[in-house]
């Protein structure tokens, strides 16, 4: 049977939960501003659709962020790691790292100073990669197992919260001032992840030697350990566990390059993509992730990951039909209901499943080579989306996409198949 609304309420007001919200807002936010928001910029600042497709690989530094996880696992920061400890001094150096770079680029004009704006978009991604591995090893680290999928829904609702902000906000301010001052805007509401890591207590984790006391054995530590760690526990079975990583978001990354663009030349107006497209699919979202979190629960993790894998390649056949019709705010509607609701479920059983497959050693680099993993090949294919538009059109580049999500979906029956071998 499903929990009782009394153990659902006991499970969400939990407090480290609480923090997750929180922190998933301070991830979502500059996540946005890097990605599809900032497309919409470029699309009426005159930038090309090719160019376009092109600066979603800003969004790669999310993807390969693996190559520096080992340094925020492992490396104390020398001033801030004796007052705030190794997670928290890491996550105040990214935040104000975002903050800075978020107002330079409302400094800056897309049109005149192209190279310095990729830049600042570039800093931004970096710093919020670097904060997401942050608190991707906070949130494994604070609670145990049994939360982990009241965590990521959280997680998940503080993440689209910050997205509605960043992203029906930012259309919002753009509409009745400027792009500019909505960067400028977005830059102060970061301020609430600073906040938060300034109040909130250390985890407890695992005792780490410094790299000035034993450089040689750190960096095997740090950097080798993580890896080996992770294909002796599983073995050649490990090879398997990545390939289901790289491919299980391929779909849902890759039509999201051309969401934007593809609302604004379908002729709808900043207002109505604020209001159906973020505003009412940010709801849409979180009752998908609510949802999500309390079936991962009840039916476990593969019954999840693969429901939500059918339910994102599925939607991604209504944007087809949808760029077959004239413009329509029911239609509009309707594709963004499917999209968050399957978006925000698929979400939720994902981030559960790759915390279960982290070492508590070693918790930021094995949990940061899955995210790198699980947003890369999306990313890379993604930036060839204004390409694949300009040759063929919308409604073949989203049956494309929804194509690209089938191995997701036959590798989870794989692997829940496998799973019931092993007991």
């Amino acid at each position: 049977m499903w929990l009782s609304l009394r153990e659902a309420w006991q499970t969400y007001r939990h407090p480290r939960v609480l923090t997750l919200l929180l922190f998933g807002f301070s991830a979502g936010l500059p996540f946005l501003l890097v990605f599809s928001t900032l497309s919409a910029w470029l699309t009426e600042d005159g930038v090309e659709r090719a160019t376009i497709g092109y600066f979603s690989w800003v969004g790669i530094l999310f993807s390969i962020k693996v190559l520096w996880s080992p340094v925020v696992d492992q490396l104390r920061l020398p001033l801030l790691q004796r007052s705030l400890g190794q997670r928290r001094s890491w996550l105040l150096l990214a935040q104000f790292g975002i903050v800075l770079a978020l107002w330079l680029m409302s400094q800056t004009s897309p049109s005149g100073h192209l190279e310095r704006f990729a830049w600042l978009a570039l800093l931004v991604a970096f710093c919020s990669a670097t904060q997401d591995i942050c608190i991707d090893a906070y949130r494994i680290e604070s609670a145990p197992p049994e939360l982990q999928g009241a965590l990521a829904a959280a997680y998940i609702f503080g993440y689209r919260s910050a997205m509605l902000v960043a992203g029906a906000g930012a259309f919002y301010i753009a509409e009745f001032a400027s792009w500019a001052v909505a960067y400028k805007i977005m830059a102060m509401v970061m301020l609430v992840g600073v906040a938060t890591t300034l109040f909130i207590r250390e985890p407890v984790i695992p005792s780490r030697e410094s790299f000035a006391e034993h450089p040689g054995h750190w960096l095997k530590h740090a950097i080798v350990a993580p890896f080996v760690e992770f294909f002796q526990r599983f073995g050649l079975h490990a090879i398997v566990l990545l390939l289901f990583v790289s491919v299980y978001r391929i779909s849902d990354i890759t039509m999201g390059v051309m969401a934007n663009p593809f609302y604004l030349e379908m002729g709808y107006s900043k207002i109505e993509i604020a209001n159906v497209a973020k505003f009412f699919g940010f709801f849409m979202t979180i009752a998908g992730s609510a949802i999500g979190g309390i079936a991962v629960i009840k039916f476990g993790q593969y019954r999840c990951l693969f429901v939500g894998a059918v339910m994102v390649a599925g939607t991604n056949l209504l944007f087809a039909l949808m760029a077959q019709q004239e413009p329509s705010t029911v239609w509009l509607a309707l594709v963004i209901s499917a999209d968050n609701l399957s978006g925000g479920f698929a979400n939720v059983a994902f981030i559960a499943y790759l915390s279960s497959l982290v070492s508590r050693e070693f918790t930021a680099t094995q949990y940061a080579l899955f995210s790198s993993l699980m947003t890369l090949p999306g990313k890379f294919i993604g930036g060839f989306s204004g390409e694949v538009v300009d040759s063929v059109g919308y409604p073949v580049f989203f049956s494309y996409a929804a194509v690209l999500g089938v191995p997701a979906i036959l590798l989870v029956v794989y692997l829940a198949r496998w799973q019931q071998r092993q007991q």
